[in-house]
């Protein structure tokens, strides 16, 4: 197995039982980079000489005694919402030219701190406005869509051109594309991983998160980001998950809804039949199962909206009078219609979010985990803008990919997504687990005792030339 092909967690071993050196791993990164990003289009900018400075001391301070753990000399992507000192963020789009970040984010630097190595930036839908990353390439079929807005990282993720990485979640934006490219992605309680230093889209909907190829690896990277948010009301407090995972396999006295209404309402056939199956395998592993109804289904997509847009055109309202054609038109016609909210339309959002989320703590105290489809359907062709259902209904893509992830989202529960199996034309397909707030212990270890039965989890996507 070429080094690029380890997953997080064999990587991290192999470094620290003294068989990989980070400059291996590393060069052999770069090379996988230099091999498929011409196809993919994952990566904004790759820093790869500064990523071998970076592994070289890695393997200096480990050789020296010095290994700070899992993290250290293990090669990393970043999305290009974070910012990282002396880079650019560049959000994908032409107003931020010339910016140039002069402090590391809170999450690059524990990153930095734990001894990793950054590869580069990648690609986000412009601003994380959107469920596609139009500039990248599905890894498993360039013809298809990447997801969004994290579409770069998962991408990276999933074609070994990152050993992890890190997204943005705001609507979906790390379980869509992971799901979309069968990787791991998982959106944290809101408030856990601290958000300074990232450029926002929704503040109350925002979450970072990583991208990984296993849910042990999403576990290693959750334990080096959670932490304390001091100056930010949505930071939780000193709440450090370590590693959650136990080394059984059984989900004995695990109680997992399963949901009667809306997760599984206009979902493909396949996507539903895979995930009914990976609940079924975890109910064999000793999870009981319960038949819960998801409240307030009606108003999900209000709230989401309702919320979303009148706080992005907030955050953009100066350079949307200034430079307004600097932005994509898919973009800025969503800043646009956001100054036609009144405040009336934002409160009554706020309230629906505040019964909602009342209404989901009711729902975890008869259930511990919630196992649902992450998105309806498998990746769309690029260019496609709506998917028709048998019901009769027209849906937009972008509707589509965010209507499962965004209670999550108002609610600010954890929320996995990991691969259970693929389509009839080999697209992955991906189930998500949700949690308590500050359940991630509960969401991870449901998620890894189905990895760990299913087999092989952490493959590679097979990119060709």
């Amino acid at each position: 197995m070429r080094p690029f092909e380890l997953t997080l967690g064999e990587a991290a071993d192999a470094v620290a039982n003294g068989e990989l050196s980070p400059v291996e791993l590393t060069g052999s990164v770069l090379e996988r980079i230099e091999a498929v990003e011409e196809r993919l289009g994952a990566y904004v900018a790759v820093t790869g000489e500064a990523a071998r400075r970076s592994a070289a001391l890695a393997e200096g301070e480990i050789a020296a005694g010095w290994h700070r753990g899992p993290m250290h000399g293990i090669p990393f992507g970043l999305k290009d919402l974070i910012d990282v000192a002396g880079l650019p963020t560049t959000a994908s789009s032409r107003v931020r030219e010339g910016h140039v970040a002069e402090a590391d984010s809170a999450v690059t630097r524990s990153l930095f701190d734990a001894g990793a190595v950054l590869l580069g930036k990648t690609h986000t839908h412009e601003f994380a406005y959107g469920l596609t990353t139009p500039q990248t390439r599905n890894a498993w079929d360039q013809g298809r869509v990447a997801g969004g807005s994290s579409g770069g990282s998962a991408v990276a993720v999933a074609a070994g051109a990152a050993t992890f990485a890190l997204g943005t979640d705001t609507g979906g934006s790390i379980r869509v594309p992971a799901a979309l490219n069968g990787v791991v992605g998982l959106k944290p309680t809101y408030g856990l991983i601290p958000r300074d230093g990232v450029t926002s889209l929704s503040w109350s909907l925002d979450h970072v998160g990583p991208l990984t190829r296993t849910v042990r690896d999403a576990a290693l990277v959750l334990s080096a980001l959670a932490g304390h948010d001091a100056e930010k009301p949505a930071g939780l407090g000193a709440a450090r998950p370590g590693h959650p995972l136990p080394r059984e396999r059984d989900l004995k006295g695990l109680r997992i809804g399963v949901p009667a209404n809306y997760y599984f309402d206009r979902v493909g056939p396949e996507v539903e039949t895979a995930v009914r199956r990976a609940i079924a395998q975890m109910s064999d592993l000793g999870a009981d199962l319960v038949e819960v109804e998801i409240p307030m289904a009606r108003y999900i997509q209000a709230t989401q909206w309702g919320l979303m847009v009148p706080e992005a055109t907030a955050y953009h309202e100066r350079a949307l009078r200034s430079a307004p054609e600097r932005y994509g038109p898919d973009v800025r016609v969503l800043l646009e219609a956001g100054e036609l909210l009144s405040a009336g339309d934002y409160l009554r959002a706020q309230r629906a979010r505040t019964l909602m989320r009342r209404e989901w703590g009711r729902l975890f105290e008869q259930v511990d985990v919630i196992a649902a489809p992450t998105v309806p359907m498998t990746a769309a062709e690029a260019g496609q803008d709506t998917v028709e259902w048998p019901d009769g209904t027209t849906e937009s893509v972008s509707d589509a990919y965010v209507r499962l992830c965004a209670p999550a989202n108002i609610t600010g529960v954890p929320a996995l997504t990991l691969p259970v199996g693929r389509d009839h034309a080999g697209l992955p397909i991906g189930m998500q687990l949700m949690g308590p707030p500050m359940g991630e212990a509960l969401v991870l270890r449901a998620g890894h005792a189905y990895e760990s039965v299913r087999g092989e989890p952490g493959e590679v996507a097979a990119v060709t030339a």
